[in-house]
């Protein structure tokens, strides 16, 4: 991947240094990378070949979560904090699918993301998307950046897939959460997924991240990740490891196999 001509965005960039929504793409088998993000993604595939497999799964969980999101709960409007780097299924090609009329806005604070902001803007025509370069740490921000394309009068429904374990415990996830629900009207939802504790291999994967990369992410429990859904009504099969919720039995990767990670969909009351 070539690194942009504008020295004040390459210097943003830092290609020498692995960022976490690039090891991500590399670990999807996307382009969007560069070496040091490849060289680290190769460390934690030595120290735990699955990383790619979780990639994946929760790729496919954020587009089922939109689905039903779309389809059953009827939500036209999405808040995705953390997007990452565009892919196949993004959020709005999901929900535009199912409702044209849909409005999305993307949420991130990495360059490289910013730069390939407009492969995120192809919204239909009935529909919109925008893109915020923001942190998920300022929910003021976001929350104000995103009244300009969402109305905060109508359902809302809080994306954040692969987000949270980048904030340490001492940063308050939980809060922030909470935080951006409270600003959000009742029949709202919420769709969380990361990555948990359960696999000592993986949590020394994790280690060897957090030590070569210019982030950090953090594995949690079971039910540290539940606790995001505190005071809403929690959608069947609960907050399960991320292969449980609702599989699409056509796709062979998307069978019942434990996977180190863990999601849910909840609805505010």
């Amino acid at each position: 991947m070539n690194t942009p001509q504008d020295p004040r965005l390459a210097e943003k960039i830092r290609s020498d240094q692995a960022h976490s929504a690039r090891v991500w793409n590399y670990l999807l088998g996307g382009r969007d990378n560069y070496s040091a993000d490849r060289e680290v993604g190769d460390m934690i595939l030595h120290a735990f070949p699955g990383i790619a497999r979780i990639a994946r799964i929760q790729r496919y969980f954020l587009a089922r979560a939109v689905r039903f999101l779309a389809a059953e709960a009827g939500i036209r409007q999405f808040l995705d904090i953390g997007t990452g780097l565009p892919t196949v299924d993004n959020t709005h090609e999901v929900a535009q699918r199912v409702a044209p009329e849909c409005r999305v806005v993307y949420v991130d604070n990495d360059p490289l993301v910013l730069v390939h902001a407009q492969a995120l803007l192809t919204s239909s025509k009935e529909g919109a998307c925008a893109y915020l370069d923001a942190d998920v740490r300022d929910p003021e921000a976001i929350l104000a950046g995103a009244a300009g394309t969402l109305d905060f009068t109508k359902p809302v429904a809080l994306t954040l897939m692969g987000t949270l374990g980048q904030l340490p415990d001492s940063d308050d996830p939980w809060s922030i959460v909470a935080r951006l629900l409270e600003s959000l009207p009742s029949g709202s939802y919420l769709a969380v997924t990361d990555g948990s504790d359960t696999n000592a291999a993986l949590n020394e994967a994790i280690r060897v991240y957090n030590t070569n990369s210019a982030s950090s992410y953090h594995l949690r429990s079971h039910d540290a990740i539940a606790r995001f859904f505190d005071g809403l009504d929690v959608v069947e099969p609960g907050v399960v490891t991320t292969t449980m919720w609702r599989p699409d039995v056509a796709d062979p990767e998307e069978d019942a196999a434990e996977v180190e990670a863990i999601c849910g969909v909840g609805r505010k009351r």
